[in-house]
């Protein structure tokens, strides 16, 4: 019997990332991760069908909107087919021995940096330095023996490098979680869906936002999240992304009917199951 294919999901990072945890969260079967420095790379692996999927990281409790991942959801055109809402807990990791007094540089990703600003923003005489990746900065630091730099990184970065957790849980907020979303090039159609984000853009006129929200509210709808991007090339006007929930389809589908006649270039960008917060 043949053996079955692993699927290859796209993650942003090296092993032991944020994202690899996310995408073992998700899927309920193998997979194989495909590493990716950047967002822009993670899409183009998606893209060129390197990976079958792909894991983007969209927002932090701490940190907040990763916007420059807006842009590349309207840039890829690809579908949402689901989320996942991951429990952060940041760590210090250093060469065995290493001492909190020896440490001249934290380096991390900047997401990292921002949720862990209250304890870096306590340290004197301490470079931080942004990298592309949280466990990438913990590889460095084991592979290049550096006895004056910690990174910024999960447990499971710390057990697969061989370093040591200086400083324990040093994310800003303790319930700290960040939302991934699980991107297609192909929309699945999901019985079960419950939420869906969607883009439009409003003509720049006094009440012209406020009728399209108030019209998800006539309609039971709830609105989760609502974020404003700039249209490029387009001062002063606004792409707004909304992700919404409905606990019966039919109020989704008559509020996204009203809605067209509402706004300019609505797009759903997908429908899926709106994923459990479970704080640890």
């Amino acid at each position: 019997m043949a053996k079955k294919k692993k699927l290859k999901v796209a993650i942003q990072g090296i092993a032991t990332s944020f994202h690899e945890v996310a995408a073992l969260t998700h899927f309920k079967e193998p997979i194989e991760t495909v590493e990716c420095l950047s967002f822009h790379r993670l899409c183009e692996s998606l893209k060129s069908g390197e990976s079958d999927f792909a894991v983007m990281a969209i927002e932090n409790s701490i940190a907040g909107s990763i916007l420059p991942n807006y842009f590349l959801l309207q840039e890829y055109h690809f579908a949402i087919i689901g989320e996942v809402y991951l429990p952060i807990h940041m760590h210090l990791l250093a060469l065995p021995g290493v001492k909190m007094s020896d440490i001249k540089n934290i380096e991390s990703h900047p997401m990292a940096i921002r949720q862990c600003s209250d304890f870096l923003y306590r340290l004197n005489g301490v470079d931080i330095r942004e990298s592309d990746d949280t466990a990438y900065s913990a590889k460095k630091v084991a592979e290049k023996k550096l006895k004056d730099t910690a990174a910024i990184a999960n447990e499971h970065a710390a057990k697969r490098f061989g370093l040591e957790i200086l400083e324990k849980r040093i994310e800003t907020h303790k319930k700290n979680f960040t939302r991934f979303l699980i991107l297609s090039k192909r929309a699945q159609a999901k019985e079960e869906a419950n939420k869906a984000s969607i883009c439009f853009e409003v003509a720049n006129e006094v009440g012209s936002l406020a009728e399209a929200l108030m019209t998800f509210k006539t309609h039971t709808i709830n609105l989760s999240k609502i974020q404003s991007i700039p249209v490029i090339g387009k001062p002063s006007e606004y792409s707004i992304h909304v992700d919404v929930e409905w606990k019966r389809r039919k109020n989704y589908d008559d509020a996204v009917k009203q809605v067209l006649r509402q706004v300019h270039n609505l797009n759903i960008l997908g429908e899926y199951k709106k994923a459990k917060i479970e704080y640890k």
